[in-house]
């Protein structure tokens, strides 16, 4: 009897767990068939969804919270429709947009998509169509006009963005958008066994430069990164298994071509060929609220748009890229990859037209490629192609693209790491195993003095090399230098030159740069006052003993003209003790880290000086100066298990009015320190700030 009863209660008990577990199954199902996103205390969403196409429209939805005004502002601009919307202001850039073709390359674009590449794109548009309908208040009234968004608005902003502004510039001898830092180890560098990887790009922290940083979490897919804002996919990244960074290349995506004029044409293989002419009716808004149009008329020839005409010749562009449709489709593989493989597979299909690649996984792999469409060219080198190229003969005009093969890369290289610093492929290790000589001469300059900032290229390349074994928390720490590298090449020299001088102002300034630290950190004194001085000096002569191929790390050195240094030093003290109030001022006090009502004191300089991290800056009303870019986004991850990763986004993850994160990372910026990954769902839940359903 006893032993039928506790039968019974065993069997009542074991139906009940069976009824709770699979009540619980059935929940847990059920949480999982709409999207949530649980927004962390930094501002950062964690998109939780059961599928892709329900992700991306939690991450339109997100972008929106965060971004919706600038994001209208940059769909209308991408449309070239901003002057309608907005007035004469923003008619030089509808003017730029219809001369380049972009609304209509966008539609074109748009149809070549997969159905469910158009799928994905339209859920994006919809996110964010669908923030605007449920928080109109929290979007600026004269904004609004834009909604409703699409996925050939997508496509614009990403032509606007990529090909006609970090490939080729509006101002047609602007300095392309290059800055970036790129690091990835091997285990045989790292204390730890696991390949590391830093991600670390300089942008202006401003307009559609700035980057959303983000979490995205299907049954199939978990990856955490940072898109630029308005764009649908993860451009810098890492998943369970691996992870990529990217740097502006040293590299020709566009092509000027002189055109001579003949008739109603130009000449062309010994003839004449007509432009293609197209007239454009634009809309502007006027102040009392009516409308003006204004005729454009762009022409085209079979080596691009026409930029400049006048009475006997015409200048076209050429720009690569054009006609590869599927980036997005690239980076969606990218961020699905689970091995170098499958990686290598995504990037081989060359639909990114430029970027230099740096990956590492959790196998200890690492790799460089030097992504790009490289035209492919008869003859003519680096500088022969960035000139303006004779256009009137076939054998001058590109028509292909060196296929993935050919590019500059390396894979789990013996030195055990590889870097990039926006300088030539040749650098990506070192002792370099790449060879300009076993490259056509146009595919990048041959040596280190192509690089953009060389100072800062060969603090990189130094610090690696010097240290024979890495951790997570040193390659962070690497990544704060503001060592300058400069001040090793020209202090000594300037010092011993002016030490002599009789002149009170002098013997000041000697003081101050003899105890100065060689640094720009916050309380460095003599930073200032050195960076002052260099700015004002002639660069192109500056310099006793050139840059040496054989002395690589340590060349250009010396000043070339002692007198002159001394007598400018003179000037930059003056005019230092004017805009900062004394010359023995301390770096943070001269430079501020400014966003809304937060200011700190900044470190870090320019990477011209040969600071690692790197801050641009710009004089502000009354004295001293504000930080205006340079480190965006930043993580530092080990690929161990589970994954460790720190990530920073210094200017924050918002720009809206009344969003709390607009600059909230500032202080942790200023104090050089990153934040720790929260990626597991109970670390987000740990730190949540709010959450969110999308049924």
């Amino acid at each position: 009897m006893i032993l039928t009863q506790r039968l019974g209660l065993w069997f009542s008990l074991l139906l009940c767990t069976i009824t709770l577990v699979l009540s619980l199954g059935m929940s847990n199902q059920m949480s999982h068939q709409h999207t949530e996103i649980l927004w962390d205390t930094w501002g950062v969403p964690h998109i939780f969804a059961p599928d892709l196409e329900q992700v991306l429209t939690g991450f339109g939805y997100a972008q929106m919270h965060s971004h919706g005004n600038l994001i209208l502002r940059l769909y209308g601009q991408s449309r070239g429709r901003a002057a309608e919307y907005w007035g004469e202001d923003y008619l030089p850039s509808d003017r730029y947009v219809h001369q380049m073709g972009i609304p209509e390359r966008a539609q074109q674009w748009y149809r070549s998509q997969t159905p469910q590449m158009r799928r994905y794109l339209d859920a994006f548009a919809g996110g964010m169509n669908r923030y605007g309908q449920e928080h109109p208040q929290l979007l600026a009234d004269s904004l609004k006009v834009v909604f409703p968004l699409t996925g050939v608005d997508v496509l614009a902003h990403l032509q606007r963005v990529i090909h006609f502004q970090f490939l080729s510039p509006p101002v047609r001898n602007s300095r392309l958008p290059q800055g970036s830092n790129g690091w990835a180890i091997a285990p045989s560098r790292s204390q730890s066994q696991n390949a590391l990887l830093l991600a670390n790009p300089h942008l202006p922290w401003q307009d559609f430069y700035l980057w959303y940083e983000a979490h995205w979490e299907t049954p199939q897919t978990k990856l955490y990164g940072a898109a630029l804002v308005g764009m649908p996919m993860l451009a810098i990244a890492f998943n369970q298994h691996l992870g990529w960074t990217a740097t502006v290349n040293t590299y020709n995506g566009r092509t000027f071509y002189e055109l001579n004029l003949a008739g109603e044409g130009y000449q062309w293989e010994g003839g004449v060929r007509p432009f293609d002419r197209v007239e454009k009716h634009l809309k502007i808004k006027q102040p009392d609220g009516h409308f003006r149009t204004e005729s454009l008329i762009v022409e085209r020839s079979l080596h691009g748009v026409i930029l400049e005409k006048n009475d006997q010749k015409a200048i076209a562009l050429k720009v690569a890229g054009l006609d590869r449709p599927h980036i997005l489709a690239q980076f969606l593989q990218m961020a699905e990859a689970r091995n170098f493989r499958q990686f290598q597979q995504a990037i081989s299909q060359l639909q990114l037209p430029l970027f230099n690649l740096l990956y590492a996984d959790q196998s200890g792999n690492i790799a460089y490629i030097f992504n790009a469409l490289i035209p492919q060219h008869s003859q003519g080198n680096w500088e022969d192609w960035k000139k303006t190229i004779p256009g009137h003969q076939a054998n001058t005009l590109w028509t292909h693209y060196h296929p993935y093969q050919d590019l500059p890369q390396l894979l789990n290289p013996a030195t055990g790491w590889l870097q990039n610093t926006n300088d030539p492929p040749w650098t990506s290790t070192f002792p370099p195993l790449l060879q300009p000589e076993d490259y056509p001469a146009y595919f990048a300059p041959n040596s280190l003095t192509g690089a953009l900032n060389i100072f800062r290229t060969q603090r990189s390349l130094k610090m690696l090399l010097n240290s024979p074994s890495w951790t997570l928390q040193q390659m962070i720490e690497a990544k704060f230098s503001s060592h300058l590298e400069l001040a090793d090449r020209l202090l000594d020299d300037l010092i011993n030159a002016a030490q002599d001088s009789p002149r009170p102002l002098i013997q000041q300034a000697v003081n101050i740069l003899s105890h100065w630290d060689r640094q720009a950190n916050a309380n460095s004194k003599g930073a200032a006052l050195f960076a002052m001085w260099f700015l004002s000096m002639n660069q192109q002569s500056l310099f006793s003993t050139p840059w040496n191929p054989a002395d690589p790390l340590n060349t250009p050195h010396g000043l070339s003209n002692p007198q002159q240094a001394v007598s400018i030093l003179e000037n930059s003290t003056l005019q230092l003790k004017l805009a900062c109030g004394k010359i023995d001022v301390e770096w943070g006090d001269c430079v501020r880290l400014k966003h809304g009502s937060l200011e700190r004191p900044a470190s870090g300089a320019s990477g011209q000086l040969g600071s690692f991290s790197v801050l641009d800056i710009s004089p502000i009303a009354g004295q001293k100066f504000q930080v205006v870019g340079g480190d965006g986004y930043m993580a530092a991850i080990e690929f161990s298990q589970p994954l460790r990763a720190k990530v920073l986004n210094p200017y924050g993850n918002a720009t809206q009015p009344h969003s709390p994160h607009r600059g909230d990372q500032i202080p942790l910026y200023a104090q050089q320190e990153m934040r720790p990954l929260w990626w597991t769902r109970s670390e987000i839940e740990d730190h949540l700030e709010e959450r969110q359903e999308l049924p």
